[in-house]
């Protein structure tokens, strides 16, 4: 089933940043360097455009590394594109970013012309950990839940460098099914919105072909590479003992463990995807979405016609 979670204030959000980007410099998107592919959110994409972009790849700590390098050149290719990693333990990170700004607009700074940047990104992804590091004080609310922020704020990083922060945002409808998966194992995507032992089972199933060592290492499993998706579902279950009545699995808590110890790295630095395998499920998405339009088109149009050879009902005639 397709998970999608666009509430409310998100349409006040794609608003706000409609309004904002005429006057910013740079826009900072910050991605979870676990699922760089899917936090990238195509409607700031495309209300950005034409913007300097510097895509900051936060949480890398939680990431595999290998897979961060892969990203990072992947966005650095890019026209107009810069990116870099970022995690907890970075000393100066506003003295990274600040340089980052700079290099994409050379030509903003000092009290006439003062940078002035727009940061944003999906829900839970750090943005508001970060803002607080940057200005050194408590300036946003944080905490381990989709949706903390709701309003936009300036702060001030410097007396020519204003970063406006925006609440964090997807996008209306997700035509990239694993994308959906991923954002919810992240915690990007509110509780109630999704299935946990489904996203479980999707999480799981991607580890198995990718990081069996890691499950192995974390449960004290053999043989993962081996398995099913179900059946180490079940195996988690039974080794943290997530039972019920007559000893039965409890799925549910099972795929609440498996979720929780990804999101917490406790299987060790993970990352859902490869720019290979997302090129791959968003040509595949686009396809499914555009068949799908297709066909929406046909039906409104057939309406239409049959519409137009019904005769409306005569009104004098009835009386």
């Amino acid at each position: 089933m397709a998970i999608q979670w666009f509430p409310g204030h998100m349409h006040l959000t794609k608003k706000a940043i409609g309004d904002r980007i005429k006057n910013i410099d740079v826009v900072i998107e910050l991605l979870d360097a676990r699922l760089p592919g899917s936090s990238a959110n195509p409607m700031l994409a495309e209300l950005t455009a034409g913007k300097p972009a510097l895509k900051v790849l936060n949480k890398q700590d939680l990431a595999d590394p290998v897979r961060t390098d892969q990203w990072l050149a992947h966005y650095n290719q890019l026209p107009d594109t810069k990116a870099i990693g970022l995690d907890a333990s970075m000393t100066a990170p506003a003295k990274a970013l600040a340089t980052a700004c700079f290099a994409l607009a050379p030509n903003r700074g000092g009290m006439v012309k003062p940078m002035r940047v727009l940061i944003c990104g999906i829900p839970n992804v750090g943005k508001s950990t970060l803002i607080n590091t940057l200005a050194g004080k408590r300036a946003a609310k944080t905490g381990d839940e989709a949706g903390i922020t709701k309003l936009e704020q300036r702060i001030s990083m410097a007396d020519d460098f204003y970063l406006y922060d925006t609440p964090g945002v997807l996008w209306p409808r997700i035509i990239v099914a694993k994308s959906g998966y991923n954002l919810a194992a992240s915690g990007a995507i509110g509780r109630n919105a999704f299935n946990e032992e489904e996203v479980a089972l999707e999480l799981l199933n991607y580890l198995i072909a990718h990081y069996p060592a890691n499950v192995e290492g974390r449960f004290k499993l053999e043989g993962v590479a081996q398995m099913t998706d179900e059946v180490l579902l079940e195996a988690i279950g039974r080794k943290r003992g997530a039972l019920q009545g007559g000893k039965k699995i409890n799925l549910q808590k099972a795929a609440e463990i498996a979720i929780y110890d990804f999101r917490a790295a406790l299987m060790g630095r993970i990352t859902l995807e490869t720019p290979e395998e997302f090129a791959e499920w968003l040509a595949a998405g686009q396809k499914m979405d555009a068949e799908r339009q297709v066909k929406k088109d046909a039906i409104e149009l057939d309406r239409k016609i049959r519409f137009k050879k019904v005769p409306r009902p005569d009104s004098r005639s009835a009386s």
